[in-house]
């Protein structure tokens, strides 16, 4: 018999579709004990998103300040694993607040120690630098980092912008104005999440799980597009600042927070553009770096 414990936090369903989709092949083997663990904070963040809320909770995500959770049952923190499927989203960069409160628990401590693990996320489409975050947080749980998947809106970076924040603002997906796309990650990419899901079974039973990411990836796992790299990574450093600086302002805290909106809004759709366009002109001059880049964050070291 094999222990499989399935941890998400969602608050759309979304992560929840594809938690249970993806467990679908264990679900039919009765050689495993399937446990199903969903992260829940003590004071919930809304949804659908008000506007305060959803800006306001950006210096505490980007600087990864836990909250508090909701206790782990003790079944579970009773049981060991022998493997576990860790489901995250991203929230500005970084991992969501209730992931990284998870992850900077004493119950995660439990859980992950010593445990083969896989990430799975699901995200608008910058997901790179957050999957280094949980990286490091992994590593600091002594969990065995064993496979990776990337689920993504697959629409382009400014027309996601617009059905995400929808989505995020009205709690409905649905086809905004009825003529934009559906938000999030596809209908289709979430039915068809089952073959990662069979493949990981495939490895789990065999005792193959140091070779499992290849075979991920050849079925599409992770896939990058290298412009959201560059913008990831400047992103990160331009969140740094603004965090920091909003994080110690108690009593404008308010204030500063609307200018940082102002100016995220600016980023998404005037610098955002540019970046773009001058990635394309010296891509060519970065080809060798874009091609290690590509090979790392497809992997899991």
């Amino acid at each position: 018999m094999k222990n499989v414990l399935v941890i998400y936090y969602t608050q759309s369903g979304q992560l929840h579709e594809i938690a249970n989709q993806i467990a679908k092949p264990f679900l039919n083997d009765k050689a495993i004990d399937l446990t199903f663990h969903e992260i829940k904070l003590k004071k919930p963040f809304p949804f659908p998103w008000d506007n305060d809320s959803f800006f306001g909770a950006f210096p505490e995500s980007f600087l990864q300040i836990p909250s508090d959770l909701e206790p782990v049952p003790t079944e579970i923190l009773e049981k060991k694993y022998d493997l576990i499927l860790f489901h995250y989203q991203v929230w500005y960069l970084s991992p969501s607040i209730p992931i990284t409160s998870f992850l900077k628990s004493e119950e995660a401590k439990i859980l992950l120690d010593n445990t083969p693990t896989i990430t799975i996320s699901g995200s608008r489409n910058m997901w790179i630098m957050a999957q280094e975050k949980v990286k490091t947080l992994l590593k600091h749980n002594n969990a065995q980092l064993k496979g990776n998947i990337a689920l993504v809106d697959r629409t382009g970076n400014l027309i996601s912008v617009i059905t995400i924040v929808e989505w995020m603002f009205s709690g409905i997906k649905k086809k905004y104005l009825g003529i934009f796309p559906m938000p999030g990650v596809s209908e289709k990419d979430i039915e068809e999440s089952d073959k990662f899901g069979a493949v990981i079974h495939q490895n789990l039973i065999k005792n193959n799980l140091d070779n499992l990411q290849p075979q991920l990836l050849a079925i599409g796992a992770v896939k990058i597009k290298p412009f959201l790299i560059t913008v990831d990574k400047t992103g990160n450093k331009i969140f740094k600042k603004w965090s920091n600086f909003i994080i110690n302002k108690k009593e404008t805290r308010k204030g500063w927070l609307k200018v940082f909106k102002v100016y995220l809004l600016v980023a998404i759709w005037v610098i955002s553009p540019i970046v773009y366009i001058l990635h394309l002109l010296t891509f060519p001059l970065r080809i060798r770096k874009t091609r290690k880049d590509l090979e790392y964050y497809k992997g899991i070291n």
